[in-house]
């Protein structure tokens, strides 16, 4: 319903079921079968406008069929806006999500809320100059032992320069603190040069290479390629083909140090009106220093748009983590069909 001038409101929701042969992403697998329920509420105003922005709440309830002890109820809400008069962008966002999921880093459905806040800016200085900065803090509470509580602070500072009329190149810098209670904290430092935009009349995206460095805090250097990526290709007026490619250091939920290369791709297509199918392939290398774990995930989905108010949507996810130590193995299928409703 419309509240005022150019604010609407939502009634958003999902009703789903699983099939999950390895639910805690474990060397011995243990599979059930999960109901889903997530209502919901969305704000969205400013449409059209310079301002714009939205609000979303929403209750998720998983229900697991043989293992009723893992029933959760978890909240999540998420706010963001933003701000463009052609010379001038800002953005905010603002959440706090509570989770009760696996991860390649987090095994057996662990808890942990997670609050995110930030901003950003880009200015033009002149018909071919832009400066961005940004802001990023990011806290993590976990509700189990042998995992770290975090704090991140991420700050990157580009300056982009207008090649042709659809390509900015860029020289940047990133700086990142993350504080951990189990490891040692770290600060990096992305040093970097890139460029964004349309690089063909169907290929679009961005890409900055540079030198990523870490310093540990209990003493010890490390250095790497950075690498920060991600395209768009149109194959047809109704297909595309997203792909990306990342090389950066991470720390682990356990406080251990990472070097994470990350290789993805994803191909979605718009068969019909009503019709939409997806599929996609990614892959991601930790490297811990004495061993490097390897992860594949392949997904193919379809959705079935009813009207603008419905729409069923259907997936499978293939996962494979492979390791020297065979007790952080697993495999996964999962199954799942769902309705998402938006009225």
């Amino acid at each position: 319903m419309a509240i005022g001038d150019g604010a609407e409101l939502f009634l958003t929701g999902s009703l789903g079921i699983r099939s999950d042969d390895n639910i805690f992403l474990a060397a011995n697998a243990e599979s059930d079968l999960i109901f889903d329920i997530a209502p919901g509420l969305a704000l969205e105003f400013g449409k059209n406008a310079q301002l714009k922005g939205a609000l979303t709440l929403s209750d998720s309830f998983s229900n697991y069929s043989d293992n009723s002890k893992l029933n959760t109820q978890l909240f999540s809400g998420a706010f963001r806006s933003n701000y463009d008069d052609g010379k001038l962008k800002l953005g905010f966002n603002l959440s706090y999500t509570e989770l009760n999921q696996n991860s390649v880093d987090i095994r057996g459905l662990t808890r942990r809320d997670v609050f995110n806040v930030g901003g950003n800016t880009e200015v033009e200085l002149s018909q071919l100059t832009k400066v961005g900065a940004g802001i990023t803090f990011n806290h993590e509470n976990y509700k189990r032992r042998n995992y770290t509580d975090s704090d991140s602070l991420d700050i990157p500072l580009n300056v982009f320069y207008k090649w042709t009329e659809k390509t900015d190149l860029s020289v940047g810098y990133r700086y990142r603190d993350y504080k951990v209670d189990l490891g040692s904290d770290s600060t990096d430092h992305f040093f970097n040069v890139g460029a964004r935009g349309e690089f063909s009349p169907k290929l679009k995206g961005r890409f900055a290479v540079g030198l990523n460095t870490r310093n540990l805090e209990r003493g010890g250097d490390d250095t790497l390629l950075g690498v920060d990526s991600g395209f768009s290709y149109e194959i047809s007026p109704k297909t595309s083909f997203d792909f990306s490619l990342t090389n950066d250091f991470g720390t682990s939920p356990q406080g251990q140090q990472q070097k994470n290369f990350s290789l993805g791709g994803s191909l979605s297509s718009q068969i019909s009106q009503e019709w939409s199918v997806n599929g996609g392939l990614n892959y991601r290398a930790t490297d811990y220093g004495t061993r490097t774990d390897d992860y594949v995930e392949l997904t193919a989905g379809a959705a079935y748009t009813v009207n603008s108010n419905v729409r069923i949507i259907g997936g499978y996810t293939y996962r494979d983590y492979s390791s020297d130590i065979s007790a952080s193995e697993f495999k996964n299928n999962v199954f799942s069909v769902a309705a998402n409703f938006r009225y």
